[in-house]
Order: C-alpha cells, then sequence, then structure tokens
C-alpha cells in the first residue's frame, strides 16, 4: 500500500516524456523557420502586418473619440453593459487589428493557395485574437484576486494550445486522480468543473443583474417584493449553474445525499441563529411590514432603510451612521415604522405662557406660528389644546402633521419652537419659568433661649 503512490507518480513522469519531445520538436521547428523570414514572400507579410498596424492606429484615433461621446449619451443602462463598453473602447485598436490582419490572410487565401504566402499572417492574427480575448475576459471579472488567477490560467492555456500539447496535458492531468469505490475524482475534473462553473456563474450573475434592473423599474411592484424577486432570482440562477457545471463536468450528484445531510445536522447545531436570520428576512419582506425606504425606530436607533439583506437590515441615521439590524431582531421586537400604510407623521410639541396671557390668542398664535413653517401640512392644519394648568404657567400641546419623515424630526420640532418664540414675542406673550422666593423670618430671642 505504501508503494502504490511512488507508482502513480512515476506513470505520471512517464507520460510526460511525450510532452517533452513535443516541447523539442516545435523548437526545431522554430529555429528552421527562422531563417524563411528573409524570403520575398515572407518579407511582404512583415509589411502587410506593419501596414494594418499603421491603419488600426488611423482608426482608433477616428472611431475611439465618437465611441466615447456616444457612450456618455447612454443612460439608464446596466453597470454590466457599460463595463463591457468601457473594456472593448478601451481595446478598440486592437480589434481593429485583428480585422484587418484576418481580412488580409482571407485576401492572400483567395490570391494564392500557398500557406507559405499567408503563414505569418494567420500566425499573428491567432495570437492577436487570443490576446484579445483574455484581455476581454478578465476584465470582466470585478475580483482582482480572482481576475488575476484567471488571467494566469488563460495565458497557460493559450501557449499550450497553439503548441498543441493540451491533449497530453490532459492525460497528465486525468492522471493524478482519487479514487474511492466507483467515485473517481482527478485533477482535469476539479479543473473541468472550476471552468465551467466559473463561466456559469458569470453568465448567471449578467443575467440576475440585468433582471434586476428591469425589475426595480416597475412601479408596480412593492419595494419588498422587488427585493424578494431578486433574492429569488440569484438563489435560483446561481443554484442551477453550479449543479449544471456538476453535471456537465461528469460529477454524480448522488453522492452529494450524504454532504447534503451533514450540512443539515450543521444547520440543526451551529447555524441556529444564521438560519433563523434568513428566515425572518424571507417573512419581512413576504409581509411587507418593512421594506427600503420606510423610517423606523428600533431601541434608541431612529433612522431609514437603506437595504434589506439575507441576514440584516441596513439602517442609515441622521447622523450618516449605518446601522446592521439582525433580521430577527425586527421579527421578535417591537418596531416603529413611521411610513408603514403611508407617510403621515403627526408631531406634538409642549409649551405654556403665563396666567395673564389669554389663552384664545395663544392658541390662534401658537396654530399661526405652525403654519408658517414649510414642512407642516396646511392640508391637515395643526391644532392647540390647553392640557393643563400648572405651577407657574398654561400647559398647552401644539400638533402639527409632515409627510417627510426621512427629512429629520428633530429639526422640524426646532423649527416649529422658533416659530413660536419669535411669534410669542411680537404679540407680547410671555413664556414664564418658575420661581421661587425665600423670606428669612427673625425668631423672638425668649424662644430661641428657651430652647
Amino acid at each position: 500500500m505504501l508503494i502504490q503512490p511512488w507508482v502513480c507518480i512515476v506513470g505520471a513522469m512517464e507520460e510526460t516524456t511525450p510532452l517533452l519531445e513535443q516541447i523539442n520538436a516545435f523548437w526545431v521547428q522554430l529555429e528552421t523557420q527562422l531563417p524563411l523570414l528573409l524570403l520575398p514572400s515572407r518579407l511582404w507579410q512583415i509589411a502587410i502586418l506593419f501596414g494594418c498596424v499603421l491603419l488600426a492606429w488611423i482608426l482608433n484615433k477616428w472611431l475611439g473619440g465618437r465611441m466615447r461621446e456616444w457612450m456618455r449619451t447612454l443612460e439608464g443602462r446596466p453597470k454590466w453593459q457599460l463595463r463591457m463598453l468601457v473594456v472593448l473602447h478601451r481595446r478598440l485598436w486592437l480589434i481593429l487589428f485583428c480585422i484587418l490582419i484576418w481580412t488580409a490572410a482571407y485576401v492572400m487565401a483567395e490570391i494564392t493557395p500557398f500557406m507559405s504566402r499567408r503563414f505569418l499572417l494567420e500566425l499573428v492574427g491567432t495570437v492577436s485574437v487570443a490576446v484579445l480575448l483574455v484581455g476581454i475576459a478578465t476584465r470582466l471579472i470585478k475580483n482582482e484576486f480572482l481576475r488575476k488567477i484567471v488571467a494566469w490560467a488563460l495565458w497557460i492555456y493559450v501557449p499550450l494550445y497553439f503548441l498543441g500539447i493540451t491533449d497530453e496535458i490532459a492525460e497528465f492531468l486525468d492522471s493524478l486522480a482519487f479514487a474511492m469505490g466507483d467515485f473517481r475524482l482527478s485533477a482535469l475534473t476539479v479543473l473541468k468543473a472550476l471552468v465551467v462553473i466559473g463561466a456559469l456563474f458569470t453568465v448567471a450573475r449578467l443575467t440576475t443583474q440585468t433582471a434586476a434592473a428591469s425589475i426595480r423599474k416597475n412601479d408596480n411592484i412593492s419595494p419588498s417584493m422587488q427585493v424578494l424577486a431578486v433574492k429569488f432570482l440569484q438563489v435560483a440562477f446561481f443554484g442551477a449553474a453550479f449543479f449544471i457545471g456538476l453535471k456537465a463536468v461528469g460529477i454524480d450528484l448522488t453522492g452529494l445525499a450524504f454532504l447534503s445531510g451533514a450540512i443539515g445536522l450543521g444547520l440543526g447545531f451551529g447555524l441556529q441563529k444564521v438560519v433563523s436570520n434568513l428566515v425572518s428576512g424571507v417573512i419581512i419582506l413576504l409581509d411587507k411590514s418593512i421594506k427600503p425606504g420606510d423610517v423606523i425606530s428600533i431601541g434608541e436607533t431612529f433612522g431609514w432603510i437603506n437595504s434589506l439583506g439575507a441576514r440584516y437590515v441596513s439602517i442609515t441615521t441622521r447622523d450618516g451612521r449605518e446601522y446592521l439590524v439582525p433580521n430577527e431582531d425586527l421579527i421578535t421586537g417591537q418596531v416603529v415604522n413611521w411610513s408603514h400604510s403611508n407617510d403621515f407623521v403627526r408631531l406634538d410639541i409642549y409649551f405654556g405662557t403665563a396666567y395673564g396671557d389669554d389663552p384664545h390668542k395663544v392658541r390662534a398664535l401658537a396654530i399661526e406660528a405652525a403654519k408658517g413653517c414649510d414642512r407642516v401640512l396646511s392640508t391637515r392644519p395643526p391644532v392647540c389644546h390647553i392640557v393643563g394648568f400648572g405651577d407657574s404657567s398654561v400647559d398647552y400641546i401644539l400638533r402639527f402633521w409632515i409627510t417627510d419623515p426621512t427629512g429629520g424630526l428633530t429639526n422640524i420640532r426646532g423649527n416649529v419652537y422658533l416659530s413660536l418664540w419669535d411669534t410669542f414675542h411680537a404679540n407680547g406673550i410671555s413664556i414664564p419659568f418658575p420661581q421661587r422666593e425665600v423670606r428669612m423670618l427673625d425668631a423672638p430671642q425668649e424662644a430661641v433661649m428657651d430652647d
């Protein structure tokens, strides 16, 4: 049993022997072809290559500016489309060069049947197309680390493809395998699975982004249902991409039954809070209790909902802080939703005036002061009532309505208080404050001596 791994390694080294022989043959052929570059037919092809480079540069200068101006006029397009246009614009010269070089190769093929008359054109054209495709494929990946991995993988594959040794490399990777009963997993299978799943994930991401943009533009769908629909599409597309990718490379999905059971056991013991937050998020989206843009208060936190996540809700406060509240807290705790059924919010402020002021006049002036503030609704006019007789003042309550709680509550209260101060000061209404008067009475001297 201890000898078998060494046997596998020796077998793998033996399989690489034809690969080394093929590389040596390629270098011998390259050394043979180098002197042929001085032939007249090859010199003509070199001249055509330089002509294609110059013509591609001129066309790039002419078309680049026009394409840039056209791109600036695009509005409302998905981000991935704009990103693709930027990638193509930055590689416009290479695109034009590939078109010109392959056009020249096609013309040469029509003029002469000899392969040597267009060998350099097709070689440079093939390499240019490979460079272009690698550049476009890597720039579409947002993650910097993943982009480098894909770039290195493609740059390794392209030379191997031109050398014609991809079959030998595939056989070598397939020999590096792990077997357990009927189940066999090789390095080639893992590599194919990563490539296929990565490609399907890219297609799924672009599809979900386009579908999500269309859903968000539909005003007939409520914000909470929009979020739920986008989450459902993401789970469906990415899940389908994963399982289709595994099936495409020949991995038996029935072997995942044990894995799914282990995952279920782990969820039951260690991921209770995570699952609870996920389920709570789905419930929030279904019952529409809160949605993006709502103004809520939970505990000491007051702000508006920025986004609904799978695990938490993002709440942005007036001071710019962003709180990530777990979904479970919104289900089990008390939440004040200032804009659940409508945007009307009533605010109350309390004040007092002196007993010598006419309460009828005070109420009228208070209502007039509240109406003078910008955000106070005129369709629901303010009201003012006496709520009690205090020790040093007559106490009032002033009630008014607003429809933009996202604009803040403290600032509108402050504006109404300031308007009350100006109005009362202009009309001679005084706002009293508690005063205490202490008198020291001199006691008789005889009483002091008796004590």
